[in-house]
């Protein structure tokens, strides 16, 4: 397959306005796009062909999604309907109709038997995915729903809202399980514990709290933030939840107690971008105040602050077998560090603006950096050399990443394109155009075979 894309030499063009959402399908075979000009696109995803074009809403298409078997596609646009789809003829199966305001996000059940959908319309509404039956209403919200999202069994969904509420909802019958109620300020992020017990939300009131999922009673209210809790998640083992916030703090948490285990304190300014080592034992963060910080995940200790940089730092990551850090910053550089002993490897220096994304190869001996500059840059990581300047993108490159194997980088940029580049040759193989706004996600699928979600802003 990635002969193929290599080979194409081909924009996968057709879209009209910004493209909102895309996805791969479970197979890694097809693309999925939903955009502003009120249609999907299905995509092969090896050869990069136009498969059907998903003609039927009237307004701007807002997300999109596949079943987990791949048959079907599930779309949510701005002209209040949901429609699913035959992903392999295209065809128009059915118009889901009810919500009373824009789509803003649908998902299907883990099973497959259900869709999902969040609206402007402030309920979330559950359909049969087979027969496109409305099977709930769920009302309750009084604002905005922020996102929407199944338990790992199916059997509830969660919901946070602009109306500072958490919803808790039987996804079988339709019914409001629980109104958490507790933030001050809106809910931005919610998350399910893995074995679905537990719910953890962060709120624009500098809080995270904690519910059960089956109860639905507070459980905790972690406090300690001192700006709006932007994301929170729960550790694989379900043990901890970690959050991040715009006060510059990254918080740990136990998930049984709610007591604080570590307060990730140092920087004094906000945390840009954080990442844990590949073994689960240490934090890296990256600030405004212009260093890299490495925390013992397990004590919360301060291990290291890694001056160096004298811009903002933007991005951070471990290298594979976790024994590197590399940051990237608003002074223009890229820089490696060891990350047992915080002593600076090297430093990486040719972009002439900020580095915006930083990533390690899969094996760790190259890392690709994005810039202001509009190029990507490859980097070798032993040497410290530069060998590869990819040129072609219009304006400032905002996010980097190599596929899983290794072979190619992706990039995606403020001049609205994804571009796929060859690692060893830097030959941009395929320019994914179409957009008119800002590319705000992009990653591979676990084949190599690109998928991404995108969403630009209005």
């Amino acid at each position: 397959m990635e002969a193929n894309w290599k080979s194409a030499l081909q924009s996968l063009e057709g879209h009209s306005g910004s493209v909102n959402s895309v996805a791969f399908s479970p197979d890694g075979r097809q693309i999925v796009s939903g955009s502003d000009d009120m249609t999907g696109r299905l995509w092969d995803a090896v050869t990069g062909a136009v498969l059907q074009t998903l003609v039927g809403h009237s307004g701007l298409v807002r997300s999109v999604a596949y079943s987990p078997d791949g048959k079907q596609v599930v779309s949510g646009s701005d002209d209040r309907t949901v429609q699913l789809w035959d992903a392999v003829t295209g065809a128009a199966l059915q118009t889901l109709k009810g919500h009373s305001s824009c789509v803003r996000s649908v998902a299907f059940s883990p099973n497959g038997k259900q869709v999902v959908s969040g609206s402007y319309d402030g309920t979330v509404r559950l359909w049969d995915a087979t027969i496109g039956a409305a099977l709930q209403t769920l009302e309750g919200h009084s604002s905005w729903v922020n996102s929407v999202a199944f338990s790992p069994d199916g059997k509830q969904v969660v919901s946070g809202s602009y109306d500072e509420t958490v919803r808790l909802w039987d996804a079988v019958t339709g019914t409001a399980i629980q109104t958490l109620k507790g933030h001050s300020g809106l809910v931005r992020s919610v998350a399910f514990s893995p074995n679905g017990k537990q719910v953890a939300s962060g709120s624009d009131d500098r809080t995270v709290r904690l519910w059960d999922a089956v109860k639905g009673a507070a459980l905790q209210t972690l406090e300690s933030h001192s700006g709006s809790v932007n994301s929170v998640a729960f550790s694989p083992n379900g043990k901890q939840v970690v959050s991040g916030s715009y006060g510059g703090r990254v918080q740990f948490w136990d998930a049984t107690t709610g007591a604080a285990l570590q307060t990730l304190e140092g920087h004094s300014g906000s945390v840009r971008s954080v990442a844990l080592s590949p073994d689960g034992k240490q934090v890296v963060s990256g600030s405004d105040d212009r260093t890299v910080r490495l925390w013992d995940a397990t004590i919360g200790a301060a291990q290291q602050s890694l001056e160096g940089h004298s811009g903002l730092v933007r991005s951070v990551a471990f290298s594979p077998n976790g024994n590197q850090v590399v940051s990237g910053s608003d002074d223009g550089t890229v820089r490696l560090w060891d990350a047992t002993t915080g002593a600076a490897l090297q430093t990486l220096k040719g972009h002439s603006g900020s580095v915006r994304s930083v990533a390690f190869s899969p094996d760790g001996k190259e890392v690709v950096s994005g810039s202001y500059d509009e190029t990507v840059r490859l980097w070798d990581t032993v040497k410290g050399t530069a060998l590869q300047t990819l040129e072609g993108h219009s304006n400032s490159v905002f996010f980097v990443a190599f596929s899983p194997n290794g072979k190619q980088v992706v990039s995606k940029s403020d001049d609205g394109t994804v571009r796929l580049w060859d690692a060893t040759t830097g030959v941009a193989p395929q320019t994914l155009k179409g957009h008119s706004q800002l590319v705000k996600s992009v990653a591979f699928s676990p084949d190599s075979n690109i998928a991404h979600t995108l969403f630009c802003i209005e």
